[in-house]
């Protein structure tokens, strides 16, 4: 459907600006498809995603800008998600295919676009200035000179890792040192989780991840929503570390995973989504035994992989401990970002 507001972006005679719906879907999942193929000689693109971000559960906190051209193929596709108070995450995808300046004019419109459009999301939340937060493959020098020449900085590095997950990795999970404990999030007889040991989890890593790069705060329900609407999602995949002393249990580590689906839908891996330890409880071998748990659960279901995130530049050496598990990495991406002050609201 046509929306009036987003016809301002300057385009091609004949090309057209417009809020995708359903019937869009497939064309955005080929049009990301192709990116990153062009971007890393791969894809990992799935149609569920896109169809939740877009139409589903995750549209809520969106707002899309598709381009198509004069013969209505998907030429540009742009997005603004409204992740935290104070940060919005900005995505612009140009077909590889259009090349020069005709690609350039179409990134820089869509990148406009969306500085306009999440200006208009941190007013809605009361706010006189927000972060753009965007990003790019490693290899992809064509959308990090886009990003520059939009007033982005290239800020930190991520590695995207993977274990194969083999037969040997079922069986018990390993344990932490005496007296801290690793379980699964306990969840009712109809497979609802605890609310209580939802609001431990959230806590966790709240407080794990509170002198990280670039955190932001995260209410519980936007914790919540964000996570369940990804096609992913799996209640099973949540786990909590504990401190025991006598019969008091400590919620002091965290790990969220979730399914990482083929092209049909179907798990054939599982992704952790977060792994946090509290400061004071570090050194006991909480991190190790939580992703202990998600590998011997993937083993245990026939997962082929088990795959995370971690900042390269981390100071409490995740990378290491991965690598020292089993874990390589697949590629490299950046994260780049932009401050933007609104003035009064």
């Amino acid at each position: 459907m046509e929306n009036p507001a987003d016809q301002t972006i300057a385009l091609p005679v004949g090309w057209r600006a417009l809020t995708p719906g359903p019937s869009d879907v497939p064309d955005l999942h080929a049009l990301r498809a192709a990116h990153e193929t062009a971007a890393r000689g791969t894809t990992g693109a799935g149609l569920a995603d896109v169809e939740t971000e877009v139409v589903g559960d995750g549209a809520a906190v969106r707002t899309h800008l598709l381009v198509r051209d004069a013969a209505g193929a998907a030429r540009g596709w742009a997005t603004v998600h409204d992740r935290a108070a104070g940060r919005v995450l900005v995505a612009a995808l140009v077909d590889p295919a259009l090349d020069g300046p005709e690609a350039d004019a179409l990134a820089a419109a869509l990148l406009a676009w969306a500085e306009g459009t999440a200006a208009e999301v941190a007013r809605g939340r009361d706010l006189t200035a927000t972060q753009l937060d965007s990003g790019a493959f490693e290899p992809d020098a064509r959308q990090q000179r886009w990003l520059a020449a939009a007033g982005y900085t290239r800020v930190r590095t991520w590695l995207q890792m993977s274990r194969p997950v083999q037969d040997d990795d079922r069986g018990p999970a390993a344990e932490p040192a005496p007296g801290a404990v690793v379980r699964p999030v306990r969840r009712a007889a109809d497979g609802m989780p605890d609310e209580a040991d939802l609001v431990a989890v959230h806590d966790v890593l709240e407080q794990a991840f509170a002198d990280h790069f670039n955190h932001h705060e995260e209410t519980f329900d936007e914790f919540l929503d964000r996570l369940r609407a990804d096609p992913g999602h799996r209640w099973d995949h949540w786990w909590l570390g504990e401190l025991v002393d006598g019969d008091v249990h400590r919620p002091a580590g965290a790990l969220v995973a979730g399914a990482s689906l083929d092209a049909d839908g179907t798990p054939v891996g599982s992704y952790v989504e977060y792994l946090g330890v509290l400061r004071t409880a570090r050194g006991r071998g909480l991190a190790s035994a939580l992703l202990d748990a998600v590998v011997t659960d993937a083993a245990e279901r026939g997962r082929r992989s088990v795959g995370l995130e971690v900042d390269a530049d981390s100071p409490t050496g995740a990378a290491d401990l991965y690598r020292s598990l089993g874990f390589e990495t697949k590629y490299v991406t950046q994260s780049w970002h932009r401050e933007i002050t609104l003035g009064t609201p």
